[in-house]
């Protein structure tokens, strides 16, 4: 239920226009933020790459997800793994490259990326409540196979879909600094093909626009 201290619908100033959006048909879907993926001795690492390039966007989410819990919004995590005997990974994906460890095997955190692992599992600071809804996939978009990324794959699923896409720029990363800008480009080029970017500022802006409105009519009269 949403908490009536909070803006009813509001603004985002984004790009590659404003979007107007109704906070009590939309959902936070945070995605992937996995200790396989953020963590020293993950999937990642073993790929060779720096890990640390994710944890830039743990604080803006962070803001966020905090914002969504306190205004009663739908929050959804997802979370990329493999049954135990493999049986959802296809072998190309499992024999694809030259990690140090593929997925399946014993690592620091459990083995690498299999449900129910410590590695598998959501980082601390992003932790679901138990009363927050988490998906749990086998490969990069959350439709494909889930009960219900990354996240490019996602949006692109659900805009085929219908539904109306907000990335925060802020609050997603990739192992390449390039390859982000160009994802969030593609996302909005040619008038929003994929969907909408804005940075969490905006976002937080205006969730609680209409509040702060309300607010400084009360104190007038």
């Amino acid at each position: 239920m949403m908490n009536s201290s909070y803006a009813a619908t509001g603004t985002v100033i984004a790009e590659p226009e404003p979007i107007d959006i109704d906070w009590s048909t939309t959902a936070l879907v945070i995605i992937d933020m996995q200790r396989d993926f953020m963590e020293p001795g993950g999937f990642g690492e073993t790929l060779g790459n720096d890990v640390s390039q994710l944890a830039r966007a743990v604080k803006p989410i962070g803001a966020l997800l905090s914002a969504a819990r306190d205004m009663g919004m739908l929050v959804i995590h997802t979370r990329e793994g493999h049954l135990p005997d493999l049986s959802d990974a296809p072998p190309a994906k499992v024999e694809r490259g030259a990690p140090s460890l593929r997925i399946g095997d014993p690592g620091p955190m459990g083995r690498i990326l299999i449900r129910g692992e410590a590695g598998h599992d959501i980082i601390s600071e992003l932790y679901p409540l138990d009363s927050e809804i988490v998906i749990d996939k086998p490969g990069k978009g959350a439709f494909y196979a889930t009960e219900l990324t990354d996240v490019n794959t996602t949006v692109r699923e659900a805009n085929d879909r219908g539904y109306r896409c907000v990335v925060i720029s802020d609050g997603c990363a990739s192992y390449f600094p390039e390859f982000h800008e160009m994802g969030l480009k593609m996302i909005k080029a040619q008038g929003g093909i994929f969907g909408w970017v804005a940075d969490s500022a905006a976002v937080l802006k205006a969730m609680q626009a209409e509040t702060s409105n309300n607010l400084k009519a009360g104190a007038s009269r």
